[in-house]
């Protein structure tokens, strides 16, 4: 075996370090990805012992640099160099990476590990949140001045990172934007898990980032730590675009496997692993930690913080002083939590009439952006068509900080994990628009708000295949089942304008769970009995009884614009003798979350005699009844009532099949 190398200062020393420790707890768990630890090493000690500026000791702090790891499979450098900056990560965490209920998972995982801003997703998404970090700096600055919000946005990504689409449709974005406080560190190791980046990338990574408005600084010795800080300090003065430096870097440097796919996703093993560290000078035993490495940070990252907590502080005092309700906003929007000026707030009534559930949509939307001075968002180039454009909002852009309304182009994903990120900074409350039938689109990023625990607001319109003429590419029919499958996601499908407004109420009270309200093109009728929130909040409520004088024969069940329709078909049924309940079950997963006492009295009746209907797909609504009346094909091109008719979506046909049902017992 080699002898070890001479480390001659504090910085190799530091970075040996790291890169040891990755090894060890790789090595420990036998599972995870030492290549980019060690290619990206020198460039995540650089930018936290030189730049980034936060505090341990206060992980939340408003105004701390925010930093995400997009490359998330490497986690290991991530909770490494948290430990050693002093967050509320131990030795015994880094031990314990990817073992069961850890405090250091196998890709970051935001609320899981102290000190993490965003967690990484899949490849890309961590871009796009860190655009979306950047650009609520910008707008917190303009509400808050810069002596309380004046930060950088940085973020590292790999060779697939930038593979996936997203990750364009970030760039582009950005570029447009001038977020010159965005500054993204690319770990160039031409390594994929694959094998080499040339067998599925050769593009020109420069020209292509110059073509989006970006700077491009390129390092050519990425294990250069003279070089590596030079870069970062050079990318921090940007007044005008964001930044991309480029490290050109060895994949898992120091292994007998280095530049190669086989360091990708396998520990390099003891003697490996051994030898890599020797190769850096370090010989010392596994996770050990010099008493210098810890002071190293102490004296740099740790002090930097502290300095800089103090000084908003002391900002943050003269603004209570001088403005105390912008101050308290300020706090508690942080949290966003903003439900107090929720619930201060009266719509006009005016607009309980009949209506598409989009334009009372719109209505609402606006009524909370007066609300709320942190309520911001748009749509993915349909703001007419979903109404999401804020009346009195001014939209934001390079030229104006200030802006409410959000011009995200046809960009559905980024548009959804930007807005992730905007919840993940802290201050802001978002909102995104599209058709329903792009929520496909949007998926990937729906899923992260929902992992993150960030009430992001979802308004999807176009709901069914009452879009008509449009045909099937743009009828929704699976999207529905797809949102309702998703793990803490309250989805939303109100049946008029009293409802559509209850429906905001609560996505807006939400301070973990994120919402996504289904809205449609077609007007709805005002119904009579319908709740604008305490019983929208229970997820389903009876808005037609049965009549008391006889027993309940048979329930239906429905969402959206199918409670009329269930509402007519019981007039139907009523002649011909059949005693119906309706129930309108604007969203099920508050539904579920109800006692089972409540459930049983609300859908009422045995099992077999219930019948859902609802014109999407019939997946997983047979837990609430044993008929479901939906749609399990695509849809039709045609004129929204003949395409209705044509599926069976009339009074007529419902009564129709409720009793063959009740004469088939």
């Amino acid at each position: 075996m080699s002898k070890a190398v001479k480390i001659r200062n504090i910085d190799e020393l530091s970075i040996a370090t790291i890169r040891a420790t990755c090894i060890d707890g790789i090595n420990k768990s036998k599972s995870g990805h030492p290549g980019m630890c060690l290619s990206a090493a020198p460039i995540v000690y650089s930018l936290f012992k030189d730049y980034l500026v936060s505090n341990p000791y206060q992980s939340k702090w408003l105004n701390r640099d925010r930093f995400v790891m997009s490359c998330g499979h490497g986690s290991m450098l991530y909770y490494t160099m948290l430990h050693l900056c002093g967050y509320d990560v131990t030795l015994d965490d880094l031990k314990s990476f990817r073992q069961l209920n850890s405090r250091t998972p196998g890709h970051p995982e935001f609320g899981e590990t102290d000190g993490i801003d965003a967690g990484s997703g899949p490849l890309g998404q961590g871009i796009a949140q860190a655009v979306g970090m950047a650009i609520a700096e910008t707008k917190l600055q303009s509400m808050y001045g810069s002596s309380i919000y004046n930060h950088y946005t940085y973020c590292l990504c790999g060779d697939g990172c930038l593979e996936e689409g997203i990750s364009q449709e970030a760039i582009s974005f950005a570029g447009l934007n001038k977020l010159n406080k965005l500054i993204l560190l690319y770990d160039r190791n031409n390594v994929t898990l694959d094998g080499p980046l040339s067998q599925s990338s050769d593009e020109d990574i420069i020209n292509r980032f110059l073509a989006s408005h970006w700077n491009v600084i390129l390092v050519k010795k990425g294990n250069s730590y003279k070089q590596i800080k030079k870069a970062i300090g050079l990318a921090r003065k940007s007044k005008s675009a964001p930044t991309l430096v480029i490290f050109k870097t060895i994949i898992g440097f120091g292994s007998k496997n280095q530049g190669t796919c086989k360091v990708h996703g396998a520990p390099l093993g003891v003697e490996d692993g051994k030898a890599a560290k020797l190769s850096y000078g370090f010989d010392y035993p596994d996770f050990t930690i010099p008493t210098e490495v810890y002071d190293n940070f102490r004296k740099t990252f740790i002090n930097r913080g502290e300095l800089a907590f103090q000084k908003n502080s002391r900002a943050l005092i003269k603004l209570q002083k001088s403005n105390p309700v912008l101050y308290q906003q300020c706090l508690t929007f942080n949290e966003n939590n903003v439900k107090p000026f929720v619930e201060k707030g009266k719509i006009n009534t005016e607009i309980f009439k009949k209506n598409s559930t989009r334009n009372t949509s719109g209505e609402i939307l606006n009524f909370y952006h007066e609300l709320l001075p942190n309520f911001v968002g748009g749509s993915a180039d349909v703001a007419e068509s979903v109404k999401t454009k804020l009346k009195n909002g001014s939209t934001w852009g390079p030229n104006n900080r200030a802006g409410t309304n959000f011009n995200w182009g046809i960009r559905e994903f980024f548009m959804s994990a930007a807005a992730n990120g905007m919840l993940l900074h802290g201050g802001l409350r978002t909102y995104t628009g599209t058709f329903f039938v792009f929520a496909d689109y949007c998926k990937a990023a729906i899923r992260m708000s929902a992992l993150q625990k960030l009430p992001q607001i979802y308004l999807f319109s176009h709901d069914s295949i009452a879009v008509g003429e449009d045909g099937p590419t743009h009828q929704p029919v699976e999207q529905l089942a797809m949102l309702r499958s998703i793990p803490n996601l309250n989805v939303f499908r109100p049946a008029d304008a009293r409802e559509t407004l209850a429906s905001y109420r609560l996505a807006l009270e939400s301070t973990h769970t994120p919402s996504a309200i289904i809205l449609t093109r077609q007007d709805l009728p005002l119904l009579d009995n319908s709740s604008d929130y305490d019983l929208v909040k229970n997820g389903a409520y009876i808005v037609s009884r049965e009549s008391s004088q006889r027993k309940l024969d048979f329930t239906l069940i429905a969402s959206g614009s199918e409670v009329s329709l269930a509402l007519e078909a019981k007039k139907t049924l009523f002649s011909l003798g059949v005693n119906v309940r309706v129930v309108s079950m604007p969203c099920c997963e508050l539904f579920d979350k109800m006692d089972k006492k409540y459930q049983e009295n609300t859908l009422g009746g045995d099992y077999s005699s219930r019948l859902f209907i609802e014109m999407n797909s019939t997946y997983g609504l047979h837990k609430y009844a044993r008929y479901v009346f939906g749609i399990n094909e695509f849809g039709k091109s045609g004129p929204a009532k003949d395409v209705i008719k044509s599926f069976g979506f009339t009074p007529e046909n419902i009564t129709r099949v409720v009793m063959s049902v009740i004469r088939g017992r």
